[in-house]
């Protein structure tokens, strides 16, 4: 008898502390709490769970400083990384086999993307970083790499500003704004997106990864999970908060594919406290890479008359490609074929020429 009332005290005891503590379940509640929720924190647990940033901006160092600088990779066995002792020898690099449990450096599972291998890289790292610590994919040239770099993340790395990266604390990797700014994820939308499939699964896990914070409406960061951060910035939030995300990604049900697309919007989040973190494109690139145009018009004019030469070569390219496939018909004795191709308007390669060379 005495054992099952000090039971029922405990549980009423647990059950009240527990209501004090400030929940968000689900995106319903979520779209009703205020925007601005109370910073009361009850106890330590609550900041675990919430923990408050203690980022300042940096002060860089003098002009020469040598940073200590590390850059963090995750591959795959069948991935060509031999790039980055060619090209980048002067940085300290960590490559995390995602898919080799043997490998001296591998995540705990090949799961989330390369989010599995950033959060891995922190906690084992985090009481012995160096200045600059940059996260950055397996492949050298991608489409979502910096664009006036020729997508080449070997000039990425090596142009990248460290002071920068100092005073910001957070950097993304990639200027340009589409995909991703000034607004891209919406979490609190219950339709279907066929473009953006995990944009529901964020709205739905949101409370697992911050459950004191309320959904925010918009999320907005230049996609694709490629950052620099500063040693203050990674320590302004603690250790046991990087495991608690570690541990979530191991937990889980989502897929490999679902949960890193989950952290790849989220990131800037967790490190700045943002929902959108959109910097100017210019003072991006001028700033993080010393790629400058004078302003953000120059930056824009330059970039119209660069989009309409893409446009012009790809025109003439077509343009090639039809003369071609109407001689080779020709040729091939495919007259009938050859009758119903489309043939290139006379005089618009020379015309497209002189636009590209003017």
């Amino acid at each position: 008898m005495v054992a099952f009332v000090l039971l029922l005290v405990f549980y009423r005891a647990t059950q009240e502390a527990w209501r004090t503590i400030p929940q968000i379940t689900d995106m319903e509640k979520a779209a009703e709490a205020e925007l601005h929720h109370s910073n009361e924190r009850v106890g330590e647990d609550i900041k675990f769970y919430n923990p408050e940033s203690s980022f300042k901006p940096g002060t860089p160092e003098p002009p020469g400083y040598n940073y200590t600088r590390a850059l963090i990779v995750p591959c795959l066995v069948e991935d060509d990384i031999d790039w980055i002792d060619r090209e980048l020898p002067d940085i300290q690099a960590f490559i995390y086999v995602a898919d080799n449990a043997s490998a001296p450096l591998h995540p705990p599972k090949n799961k989330g993307h390369e989010g599995m291998t950033y959060l891995t890289y922190i906690i084992d790292h985090y009481n012995s970083l160096p200045d600059i610590n940059v996260f950055m994919h397996a492949h050298r040239w991608a489409w979502h790499n910096a664009d006036l770099l020729n997508n080449d993340a070997a000039q990425m790395v090596r142009r990248l500003s460290s002071a920068r990266v100092i005073r910001e604390g957070y950097m993304n990797m990639r200027c340009q704004w589409d995909p991703g700014c000034p607004d891209h994820i919406y979490p609190l939308q219950r339709t279907d997106d066929w473009t953006k499939k995990e944009q529901q699964e964020i709205g739905r896990r949101w409370a697992e990864l911050f459950p004191l914070d309320p959904i925010p409406a918009v999320l907005g960061a230049p996609c694709c999970a490629q950052f620099a951060l500063s040693r203050e910035r990674i320590r302004a939030v603690p250790l046991r908060r990087y495991v608690f995300y570690r541990d979530w990604l191991l937990r889980t049900p989502l897929t490999d594919y679902f949960s890193g697309r989950v952290f790849e919007y989220v990131w800037q989040y967790i490190f700045t406290g943002n929902a959108v973190a959109c910097p100017a494109q210019n003072a991006c690139y001028c700033d993080g890479f010393g790629v400058c145009f004078g302003g953000e018009a120059e930056y824009a004019t330059w970039f119209e008359l660069r989009n309409t030469l893409d446009t012009h070569q790809h025109a003439l390219r077509e343009w090639h490609r039809k003369e071609r496939d109407v001689e080779r018909a020709k040729q091939d004795g495919r007259l009938d074929e050859a009758a119903l191709l489309e043939i290139p308007e006379l005089g618009m390669d020379d015309w497209l020429l002189q636009q590209i060379e003017a």
